[in-house]
C-alpha cells in the first residue's frame, strides 16, 4: 500500500511538473498556426458576406517562408475578381521586440507600390472582415498572456495588449486545441468589454503531417457581416527562394503563384 501511495504521489508530482506554462502554450500555438514546414503554399477562396447574405468572392495564392531568427515573409497574389487581378500583398514579419512588420500592396492598375503603415495593420484586408495582421499573425510580444481556463481538450488564453492605444480591442481570448495546438476560436472584446469579433477555425485537415486550418470564419458582431476563407492545394517544404519576397516580384509575379 505504501508503495502504491508513493507511486500515485510521484505520478501526481510529475503531472504538475509536466503542465505547460502559458508562454509555452502560446508559443506552440503560434508555431502550429504559422510555422508548419520551412515554407508553404495554398490557394485561398475568400467569401465576404454582408448581413443580408449577399456575397463577394476573392481568390488568391498565398506563399509563406520562414527566415532567420523566427522572422517570416508572406506573398499574396490575387487572381479574382478582375479589379484585383495581379494585385500583390507582401509582408516581412519581424519577431524582435521593437521591430515593426513591413507591409506593401502592389496596385498594378496604378503601377503603384503602397506601404501599409503599422497603424493600419488592424484595418480591413481587401474589404473583408479579416485585417492585415491576420494574414501573418500578431506578434506574441505585443500582448500579455494569461491562462484562464483548461478543459479536457483546450487551453483558454486571455491576451491583453501592452500598448492598448494601438489597437481597437481591450483583450481577446483564444481557445487552443491540446492535441494539435492550433487556435480554434478567438474572441475579441472592445474597450467597453463587449464581444464584437470572433475568428474560428471551422475545418482542420492534415497535410504532410501538419494539422492545418482549411476553413476559417471571421464574424463582425457589430455589422452582422462575416468572411470565410477556404484553403486548398496546401503544400509545405516546397523549396521557395527568398528573392520571391522582394519588390522585383511585386511587378513580375513568380510562377509559384501564377501556375
Amino acid at each position: 500500500m505504501k508503495k502504491l501511495i508513493a507511486a500515485m504521489l510521484a505520478a501526481s508530482a510529475f503531472g504538475a511538473f509536466a503542465e505547460l506554462s502559458v508562454d509555452e502554450i502560446v508559443n506552440k500555438a503560434n508555431e502550429a498556426a504559422y510555422y508548419a514546414g520551412s515554407d508553404g503554399r495554398a490557394e485561398v477562396e475568400m467569401s465576404i458576406i454582408d448581413k443580408s447574405g449577399s456575397a463577394r468572392t476573392r481568390k488568391f495564392a498565398l506563399l509563406r517562408m520562414n527566415t532567420a531568427g523566427g522572422s517570416q515573409k508572406f506573398y499574396v497574389y490575387f487572381k479574382e475578381p478582375a479589379d484585383l487581378y495581379k494585385q500583390v500583398f507582401l509582408v516581412w514579419k519581424e519577431v524582435d521586440e521593437g521591430k515593426e512588420d513591413s507591409r506593401w500592396m502592389w496596385l498594378p492598375a496604378l503601377n503603384l507600390k503602397r506601404s501599409i503603415a503599422p497603424g493600419d495593420k488592424r484595418t480591413s484586408f481587401v474589404g473583408s472582415d479579416f485585417v492585415y495582421e491576420d494574414v501573418s499573425g500578431r506578434s506574441l510580444k505585443e500582448d500579455a498572456h494569461e491562462l484562464i481556463e483548461t478543459t479536457d481538450t483546450q487551453y483558454v488564453v486571455k491576451n491583453t495588449p501592452k500598448m492598448p492605444g494601438d489597437v481597437e480591442f481591450s483583450a481577446y481570448t483564444v481557445r487552443i486545441d491540446k492535441d494539435t495546438f492550433l487556435p480554434r476560436k478567438a474572441e475579441y472584446y472592445d474597450k467597453n468589454g463587449k464581444l464584437y469579433r470572433t475568428v474560428e477555425a471551422t475545418q482542420i485537415e492534415t497535410f504532410q503531417g501538419f494539422p492545418t486550418v482549411t476553413e476559417s470564419v471571421v464574424k463582425d458582431l457589430n455589422t452582422g457581416g462575416s468572411t470565410v476563407n477556404t484553403f486548398t492545394n496546401v503544400k509545405y517544404d516546397i523549396g521557395l527562394k527568398e528573392n520571391i519576397f522582394t519588390e522585383r516580384f511585386l511587378r513580375r509575379p513568380p510562377r509559384e503563384v501564377t501556375r
